[in-house]
């Protein structure tokens, strides 16, 4: 079976049949979502297809694929491991959702997951008490054990939100497994054995942010020289040289996400950079916007070029079209997805194409295309 990035990339140029979507959510509170969500999107015309319940599952928020095999991962709770678990689902036709198998997340409310490229362990940050957790996977992609869950301790500057460390994202990079915690104020990396999922040394390295920061997640440039990592808390980007052998950033320089203007609360969320390279995007809750930065594919340097509408209320995530031409934005308070028209040659965003219902969407995913 071909990679997932793979079949992506083939499905926005070949098929001119809409592209499948899986939307994960958050069910708690007042919220009126079940679980994961399916849909589509059509990149010739920028609409959505119906968006409808895929599988029921308690707080899906972040999902993930495997490498090469039809199945989706999701972070969670189930009733077996309600402080945190970490299931998969069978991908079929339509798309359709079948549930295999969950297991413990080794932490408490795992907000992201990631697969490593070999398809060897599935790894998540777990907020709540900050540990970050990895599980082994068999050749069916199945979880088969625990590896490792670990919590560096520390805090931050920012009393309310710093008081200890909470991991917020997992990032593998080759061997590497890269960790932005906004209670440290640090993106730590551990050297990853596939065979076991444990860290090959006691001790991650580490990188620092500006002091009260808060790292939340974070994307690498198509070529892996740079790294950039979204703070929450102090509403900036930092740009980073990212050293593939060790794993380790260096930081080159750091952007602000809102208008120089802005005096109302905002924090970011989401941060990914354009497939051609040459542009980053970043989500404002509260500005409720999309930053745009121009990326010096020498330096790595960013300039803000743009601050866009995102078309709803609290843009948790967004992920762009495999062809690089559109920004498929969740709107978390305002319970819709947008769909933002990109233009590749100059970055920029335009106004919302579509926007359809779906209850209070937390990350959206391109699911995979066999032809």
């Amino acid at each position: 079976m071909k990679s997932s990035l793979a079949l992506l990339a083939a499905s926005a140029i070949a098929h001119a049949a809409p592209l499948p979507i899986a939307i994960g959510t958050n069910t708690g509170g007042n919220s009126k979502s079940e679980g994961i969500y399916l849909s589509s999107f059509d990149p010739g015309t920028g609409e959505f297809g119906e968006v409808k319940l895929g599988a029921k599952y308690q707080n899906p928020g972040f999902l993930a694929l495997h490498p090469t095999k039809p199945l989706l991962y999701s972070v969670g709770r189930s009733g077996e491991h309600p402080r945190g678990s970490l299931s998969v689902f069978k991908l079929g036709a339509g798309p359709s959702l079948e549930f295999a198998a969950d297991t413990s997340a080794l932490g408490w409310n795992p907000c992201h997951l990631a697969v490593d490229p070999t398809g060897s362990m599935l790894a998540s940050a777990n907020y709540s008490d900050g540990t970050t957790a990895a599980v082994k996977l068999d050749a069916n992609g199945m979880p088969v054990g625990p590896g490792f869950s670990q919590k560096i301790e520390g805090t931050g500057a920012n009393k309310s939100r710093q008081e200890g460390p909470h991991a917020h994202g997992v990032y593998f990079r080759g061997k590497h497994l890269l960790v932005p915690d906004l209670g440290l104020d640090k993106v730590l990396t551990y050297t990853m054995d596939p065979a076991t999922a444990k860290p090959v040394a006691p001790e991650p390295a580490a990188w620092s942010s500006a002091p009260g920061a808060g790292p939340r997640h974070m994307d690498f440039s198509p070529d892996g020289k740079h790294a950039y990592v979204v703070n929450e808390l102090d509403n900036t980007v930092a740009a980073c040289r990212f050293d593939d052998e060790k794993g380790t950033l260096e930081t080159i320089g750091t952007v602000p996400t809102l208008p120089a203007d802005w005096t109302g609360e905002s924090t970011t969320a989401e941060i990914q950079v354009h497939p051609g390279g040459k542009y980053v995007y970043a989500s404002n809750r509260g500005h409720d916007s999309i930053a745009v930065f121009a990326r010096d594919t020498a330096t790595g340097g960013l300039t803000s070029i743009q601050i866009a509408p995102c078309g709803g209320k609290t843009p948790r995530h967004f992920t762009l079209s495999p062809d690089g031409k559109w920004l498929l934005c969740a709107h978390q308070e305002s319970n819709t997805i947008s769909a933002l028209p990109l233009d590749p040659a100059t970055g920029k965003l335009g106004e919302p194409k579509s926007t359809v219902p779906c209850p209070t969407p937390i990350c959206i995913v391109f699911l995979p295309v066999e032809k």
